[in-house]
């Protein structure tokens, strides 16, 4: 648990350093002070443009979005709601509803994904004050595939020696998985390796991947509709727009 104590000893400037040197943007989402905030992803290729809604109200944030939407994070009150998520014309329901008790310097994710289903992220972002890394999480959103494995290597680097960065991540599930922390990682520019769990090849894509410091970063699979049986990888970075696809290579 994050305390004001930590803060403290962390944050006092030092030698003309400021505050922000604490930490940047995310200071207080470290420190557990933050309000929650949650974000919404549209990863349903069989589906239309869909509207989020708490506890029935609809949230301009994410409003009438389109396949590959995923809005930045934003701020949400104390006190325990349904979210749902519904189809932008007709208002008919996906899935079931993705109940939310939420909890100061909590990140929580909603994604939509194929086949009707709906599943949360919660990220509790116990990232320690000083630190400069970014977080990771991988969300398998691809109903055609097996659990896979994924690789966040250097350029042209062999994975047949290595294990995955992140393993055996499921249909409908992320890894690390929902409630626990997500990967803490140095910025660079990655290769993007993923392949069926427990197995080097065949590869399931390869692609490119840069960011910077202090980065939110999701990497979703999703079928890639010009190769039946396909997949492609999707990333989310929080700040920029939209879920763009991973460069391939």
């Amino acid at each position: 648990m994050k305390t004001t104590h930590k803060f403290l000893l962390a944050c006092i400037p030092v030698l003309g350093l400021s505050l922000a040197a604490c930490g940047g943007g995310d200071l207080a989402d470290r420190l557990d002070v933050s309000d929650p905030v949650v974000r919404f992803v549209h990863a349903a290729s069989d589906e239309p443009n869909l509207t989020l809604y708490r506890a029935e109200v609809g949230q301009a944030d994410a409003t009438n979005v389109p396949y590959k939407f995923a809005s930045d994070y934003f701020d949400v009150g104390l006190g325990t709601n349904d979210w749902l998520v519904k189809t932008a014309v007709g208002a008919l329901t996906l899935g079931t509803p993705v109940p939310i008790t939420p909890l100061r310097g909590t990140r929580y994710t909603i994604v939509a994904l194929p086949a009707a289903g709906n599943y949360l992220i919660i990220d509790p972002y116990n990232k320690s004050v000083g630190s400069s890394s970014s977080r990771l999480r991988v969300m398998n959103a691809s109903p055609g595939a097996s659990n896979v494995d994924l690789y966040m290597t250097a350029l042209g680097a062999d994975i047949t020696p290595l294990n995955p960065t992140i393993a055996a991540t499921a249909y409908k599930t992320s890894g690390p998985a929902s409630g626990g922390d997500s990967l803490g990682i140095s910025s660079s520019t990655y290769q993007v390796t993923i392949t069926a769990a427990g197995t080097k090849t065949p590869i399931l894509f390869k692609g490119q991947l840069s960011f910077g410091e202090n980065q939110d970063i999701l990497l979703l699979t999703v079928p890639n509709p010009l190769v039946p049986g396909a997949i492609k990888a999707l990333v989310k970075i929080d700040g920029t727009p939209g879920a763009t696809d991973v460069t391939p290579i």
